[in-house]
Formats: structure tokens, sequence, C-alpha cells
């Protein structure tokens, strides 16, 4: 399975640099030069997706893009990939998305740490029994994460991923335990 672990941005300069979006929570480990990302070009990305006349030269997003540095400035990296050192070279790149496989990942350390994949598809019950629905998939709002509940009645609701509203992940059981304030998922 294929991960999300960030996005190009605009360009930075003329030299084909550009901003990177960083997705994970290790990006020291994830945007190392060598590192090699699949590439994904969003359905919505308003630059054209096709392909695109660049000094006379047809250009298409390759299918992987390997990282040849990095550098941090202002929370975003700005990164160099192999073969792309021109700025409207760089700016065919804007909104595609670099992921990783999932199998390549390292567990997490800590056992109340998981990796978006391991949760999505889980079963979402409380604590009685009650089963709410299924994990679509985990969004990362500012303030802390969310679940994307697939309800079972239809539609999709979401859950703070807190440890007062979620007491108990047991991915090996393919459950989410759920506390839930009465109302929640009825917005």
């Amino acid at each position: 399975m294929l991960l999300v672990v960030g996005q190009i941005g605009k360009p930075h300069g003329i030299r084909g640099e550009v901003s990177v979006v960083v997705r994970t929570d290790e990006p020291e480990d994830r945007f190392v030069p060598g590192s090699v990302f699949v590439t994904e070009v969003p359905r919505d990305r308003r630059v054209s997706t096709g392909p695109a006349a660049v000094s006379g030269v047809t250009f298409e997003v390759p299918k992987q893009l390997v990282l040849e540095s990095i550098r941090w400035h202002q929370g975003r990296g700005i990164a160099v990939f192999e073969n792309i050192h021109d700025r409207n070279v760089a700016e065919e790149l804007r909104g595609v998305f670099l992921q990783v496989d999932s199998d390549e990942l390292t567990p997490p350390d800590d056992p109340d740490e998981f990796h978006d994949h391991q949760l999505v598809g889980l079963r979402v019950e409380s604590a009685d029994g009650t089963v709410h629905g299924s994990v679509e998939r985990i969004e990362h709002a500012p303030s802390s994460d969310l679940i994307v509940l697939k309800k079972t009645g239809g539609g999709t609701a979401l859950i703070p991923f807190v440890s007062a509203m979620v007491p108990t992940v047991d991915v090996a059981g393919g459950r989410i335990v759920v506390d839930l304030p009465e109302g929640l998922l009825d917005l």
C-alpha cells in the first residue's frame, strides 16, 4: 500500500528547487538524499496534468522521483530532485503527492502510536459493543488528529483521536473502542 508522506508545492528559485509540505511524523527518516518516492498526480490539480512543453521538449511527471538534497526553511522542505533542474519543470511538479510503500516502514516504537494505514478499515464500536461503522481515513488537523468514520447507516462523522474519546485501539483485533459524548455522531 502506498502512503503519502509529502506534497510538492511551488517552485523555489530558478534552479528546480521545490517546496515540500511534509505529511509524515518522521521527515528526518523519509526525506534523506537518495530517497525514492512514487508520484501521484492529484485529480483536482489546477496545473495541467498532461505533457508540458519545456524548452521544446515534452515533459510528463515521472513515476518516481529521487531526492538529491533537502534543506528546511520555515517548517517546509526545500527539495531538489534528480533531473529537475529548471523552474519551469519544477512548476509542472506542483501538487504532486510523494508516496512510499508501507512495507518499507518500520513499526512505531510507542505502543500507542499507529501508522494511518493500520487504522483504515478497523471497526469502530462503543464499549457496550454497539458498532458505529469503520475507519475511512485519518485527517491530521492542527489541534488533533480526526478519525473519519464511515457510519453503518450511511454518511461520515469526525471523531477526535484523543484518549478521552478513543480509549482503546486494538489493531490485531480489528477494532477501535470509542467513548463518545451523546450526539457527536449526529452532527
